[in-house]
């Protein structure tokens, strides 16, 4: 006789691989961006994972009221300009590097709550260990994106390109989360996620001439990027991490979901043979201490990260 797992163990492997996913996925990404333009495949990600939410969520559909349609929109904006500037910016540094960035939004979110008028009603003001989280973070940021020998008079002329774009992205992300909050109490999660992804995939339309000269070749690993970023890493995803943390701790799951960016560094040595040096690893580890600080101590809520 075979024992079922229990809803804390499933959650657990669920959210674990989710992790694996979202931290392969920059990779993925990096390697498909020969085929596409970064715009361009951010619109076609989107379009695919807002038609499967379509799919799976058109009885939930059938009623949208008022409320469902500003709430989605304005958290798919945020959305869409996090996407936007993660995957630009990702064309012009490392997979392990980007990951790292984007984890930076567990930061962000303690710092705009310090505001009440940006904090959500039912969230705690963040207490004094989110301060030291975020200094360790931006310390690993300046060690992680500027080479050795840069000075104060230097620094922002120092830090890649890429890794500015990266970084404006963690903010779009955190003002997503936050909005989110705002909005996902008094909205129906199906139509919330479906209507958000969707306002993504149109402002990535609108957007795409920004992006400057489109490329498209179809190719194998184009479409396997594709279908994992959208299918797995979006449309699942988000379903599956909104049902595993009803049954975790909330340490436990901050825990889980900080190893992302140590999966997008551990896929990209694999992968692409990308060694980060040692002032990069120091910067990366002092990103991930800052992370588990500010999840682990000054919150009693985790506070997810975003995957490419």
């Amino acid at each position: 006789m075979t024992t079922r797992p229990s809803n804390n163990t499933l959650a657990h492997l669920l959210l674990l691989a989710v992790v694996m996913v979202w931290g392969a996925t920059f990779v993925l990404v990096k390697d498909a961006l020969q085929d596409a333009s970064p715009l361009l495949f951010n619109l076609l990600r989107m379009t695919i994972a807002a038609a499967a939410l379509m799919a799976v969520n058109h009885r939930q559909l059938r009623h949208i009221t008022r409320k469902s349609l500003i709430s989605g929109t304005i958290v798919g904006i945020f959305l869409a300009t996090g996407y936007q500037f993660q995957t630009a910016g990702l064309a012009h540094t490392t997979p392990a590097k980007s990951a790292f960035i984007t984890g930076l939004v567990v930061i962000f979110v303690p710092v705009f709550n310090i505001f009440p008028a940006i904090r959500p009603a039912n969230a705690p003001a963040p207490r004094w260990p989110a301060a030291i989280g975020a200094l360790l973070a931006f310390a690993g940021l300046l060690l992680l994106t500027t080479p050795a020998g840069t000075t104060a008079k230097n620094i922002f002329t120092s830090i890649g390109f890429g890794d500015l774009l990266t970084l404006v992205c963690a903010v779009a992300f955190a003002a997503h989360l936050i909005s989110l909050s705002h909005t996902s109490p008094h909205v129906p999660t199906a139509q919330l996620a479906t209507i958000q992804i969707t306002v993504a995939a149109i402002v990535m339309a609108i957007t795409l001439p920004l992006g400057g000269k489109l490329h498209l070749t179809i190719t194998p690993r184009l479409v396997i990027a594709l279908a994992i970023t959208a299918l797995l890493a979006t449309a699942a995803a988000f379903t599956i991490q909104s049902w595993a943390q009803k049954h975790l701790p909330p340490v436990h799951t901050a825990v889980l979901l900080t190893l992302e960016p140590v999966f997008a560094a551990l896929t990209a040595f694999l992968l692409l043979h990308e060694h980060l040096n040692r002032r990069s690893l120091t910067g990366a580890v002092f990103i991930l201490a800052g992370i588990a600080f500010t999840e682990l101590v000054s919150t009693s809520e985790p506070v997810p990260n975003y995957p490419i």
